[in-house]
């Protein structure tokens, strides 16, 4: 149980208040972990700055997808593979798809399983990738810079995940069906 609050924009620290405005608008609500993030001011600024950057970037949004649920899995943040479950498929990935990366196994498609695969090993060896790993996304159709955006992306959702683990905020009654223990 967690004895961390989940604040609404009312209830946040005045700091926090624009953020959560925000992420009201991206999703139609305010997910219960940046209500939990909220607590400060700091870390929550950092994250949609980032957010941002990520969604801005190279990645289509099912790309984005597979690596945030593939994240989120590989550093077992329970609230984080049901929420983005739930993004991956409304997103066009395949049940088997989404199924495999919450299995820990890589997806069918080529390009997802080369997304997973790369930041799944950036995250186990701490970014200690090597020539092999980078070929294997380039040669999966990707560029060479875009294994760096991957760690962007990776950095994004360490926050999220991190602070899910901290926080255990509750799951949102949308996301239940997708409930995922480690």
């Amino acid at each position: 149980m967690s004895t961390f609050p989940i604040y609404s924009i009312d209830s946040a620290p005045s700091q926090s208040q624009p953020v959560l405005r925000q992420l009201e608008q991206t999703f139609g609500f305010i997910p219960n972990i940046a209500g939990a993030m909220a607590e400060s001011p700091v870390l929550i600024g950092a994250f949609i700055d980032l957010f941002q950057k990520v969604h801005a970037g190279t990645f289509t949004e099912a790309q984005i997808q597979t690596l945030l649920l593939t994240n989120a899995v590989t550093n077992a943040c329970s609230w984080a593979v049901a929420f983005h479950t739930a993004l991956a498929l409304s997103q066009g990935l395949t049940s088997a798809d989404v199924d495999a990366i919450r299995d820990g196994r890589a997806p069918a498609d080529r390009q997802h399983a080369a997304l997973s695969t790369l930041t799944r090993a950036a995250i186990e060896r701490r970014g200690h990738l090597d020539a092999q790993d980078v070929s294997a996304f380039v040669d999966a159709g990707f560029r060479r810079d875009q294994v760096l955006e991957v760690v962007a992306v990776a950095a994004a959702s360490t926050i999220t995940n991190y602070v899910g683990n901290i926080t255990q905020p509750p799951l949102e009654a949308q996301f239940q069906a997708h409930v995922w223990h480690a």
